[in-house]
């Protein structure tokens, strides 16, 4: 029973301090969560400030990225609004010229209705005056000479028609005078401006058949034993070796001047190298027209990007390059092509007309004569011909054709050719020739015209470029003296070989001499 009771009081002993360290336990948590309830309430505190300051910033950082944007974007506004009030001043202001041009040109208007009604009223005056005037003028004839109204009248109106006549004849004769003298300072104008804004050489290079040799012994190499180097020579090269008596030189004839210029190159080579027999005459020929060929398409192709042209065919090029070696009284025909496709150029800017066809046609006008010692004709025909079968435009071909008058030109083009190939040829110093050819020249010049009956006196000018002949004027009347200036033109034309054009003036003077005594 003891034992029961001890055991009891054992349980509730320990129940109580059970009960007791439960409370202190709980007690001992409940600090413990109330702690760390206060440290999760400061770090949320914390916590939240830390997201309101982030939050701040970021707000604020927006309104001023907003407040950015909107600033440049009134400021993009400004400039628009700006630009749209200088465009609307300018527009104002173009508006006042406008305006005020407009209200000068009513005034002028004004002024020029008030001129034309006074003169109106002057007009209207003096046909009041002259009916008078007439009118007075028939009584006056039919007092005198008693004839009837009718027939007064229609004597007043014929002496009127021949006042008339007379007065039309010479207003007309003064507008044409007019008309050509200004036609003669826009051409001179035109043709100082090409030839100013051309920096051609004044003279070409003048090539030669001759050959000079180092000695006389080596003529006799050049001929060969029994003369098969020359004949080997002749055969390669299709040229005449001419080996006469000039010392120490050799003379090369041919028509064709690329197998002149193969011929020259091939003998200079065989000179200088001293090698001179039939197989080495072999060797080189192949090399030396390879060459040849090849110089004759650069110059051509050259020509063409110098004139600017585009899509020009090979074969024109090939034969635009053997212009190179063919010569006119010294002046080179690329050269002189080139020139005129230049001038060309600049005075059909001046007229208004296609610039790149007339240089076109400048640079073509003379290709005929590339071929024209194979093929029969005269080398503008040839050179339309050539063009034609190229497919060339029709005023090209015309332009070329026409260059020399042998067709009509139907193109300014024709007109502007003939002009600027002539203007090439006869400048000074494009064209050259020995002093005997030329006194020749001026003597057949003078001696043609003075055949003619009526001729006094004639004298060849400007080196041959203008004649004037003096005519008796009792057996030359001026219709007669116009005839007989194409008559002479005619005879030179036919006659003569010149460069450009000759300038034949007739000269009639009627003096009536008296003496007061």
């Amino acid at each position: 029973m003891e034992i029961i009771i001890y055991s009891a009081a054992a349980l509730g002993v320990g129940l109580i301090v059970g009960i007791i360290v439960h409370m202190i336990l709980i007690k001992a948590v409940g600090s413990k969560s109330v702690s760390l309830a206060n440290k999760s309430r400061l770090d949320a505190e914390r916590e939240a400030e830390r997201l309101l300051r982030e939050a701040r910033v970021t707000a604020k950082s927006d309104v001023l990225k907003i407040k950015e944007e909107f600033e440049n974007e009134m400021r993009e506004r400004r400039r628009e609004i700006q630009a749209s009030e200088r465009r609307l001043a300018q527009k104002e202001e173009n508006l006042d010229k406008k305006s005020d041009s407009f209200e000068a040109k009513v005034k002028n208007i004004e002024k020029k209705e008030r001129d034309v009604d006074t003169v109106k009223e002057r007009l209207l005056a003096k046909e009041e005056e002259l009916k008078k005037s007439i009118s007075h003028q028939i009584e006056e004839l039919q007092r005198i000479t008693e004839l009837d109204r009718e027939s007064a009248t229609a004597l007043l109106l014929e002496k009127l028609k021949g006042e008339v006549e007379n007065e039309c004849g010479i207003l007309i004769r003064n507008i044409v005078e007019e008309s050509r003298q200004k036609a003669e300072r826009e051409s001179q104008r035109l043709l100082v401006l090409a030839i100013q804004r051309y920096a051609g050489d004044c003279t070409y290079e003048r090539t030669t058949a001759t050959i000079p040799l180092p000695s006389d012994e080596m003529k006799g190499r050049i001929i060969g034993r029994e003369g098969r180097n020359i004949r080997a020579l002749e055969a390669a090269t299709g040229v005449n070796i001419l080996i006469d008596d000039t010392p120490e030189a050799v003379v090369i004839s041919c028509f064709d001047p690329i197998r002149k210029e193969v011929a020259r190159r091939l003998l200079e080579k065989l000179i200088s190298d001293g090698r001179i027999h039939p197989t080495r005459i072999e060797e080189l020929i192949k090399k030396i027209r390879k060459d040849i060929d090849d110089e004759v398409y650069d110059a051509g192709e050259k020509a063409v990007l110098e004139c600017g042209l585009q899509g020009v065919p090979k074969p024109l090029i090939t034969l635009l390059g053997r212009l190179q070696f063919r010569f006119s009284f010294s002046q080179n025909v690329l050269k002189h092509s080139i020139e005129t496709s230049a001038f060309m150029g600049v005075i059909a800017a001046e007229l208004g007309l296609d610039e790149h066809k007339a240089r076109r046609i400048g640079l073509f006008h003379d290709i005929g004569k590339a071929v024209d010692h194979e093929i029969e004709g005269t080398h503008a025909a040839i050179g339309a011909d050539i063009l034609r079968k190229h497919n060339e435009a029709k005023d090209v071909i015309n332009a070329v054709a026409a260059h020399h008058e042998e067709v009509e030109g139907i193109t300014p083009y024709a007109i502007l050719a003939n002009a600027c190939d002539a203007l090439s040829a006869s400048r000074p110093g494009a064209r050259s020739e020995t002093t005997e050819l030329y006194l020749k020249r001026l003597e057949q010049l003078e001696a043609i015209a003075g055949e003619f009956s009526g001729v006094e006196s004639c004298f060849a000018l400007q080196a041959g470029r203008e004649i004037r002949v003096v005519v008796q004027p009792e057996k030359i009347s001026e219709a007669q003296a116009q005839v007989l200036s194409r008559d002479i033109c005619t005879r030179i034309e036919k006659e003569m070989n010149y460069p450009g054009q000759i300038k034949v003036s007739v000269i009639r003077e009627t003096r009536s001499v008296e003496y007061a005594k």
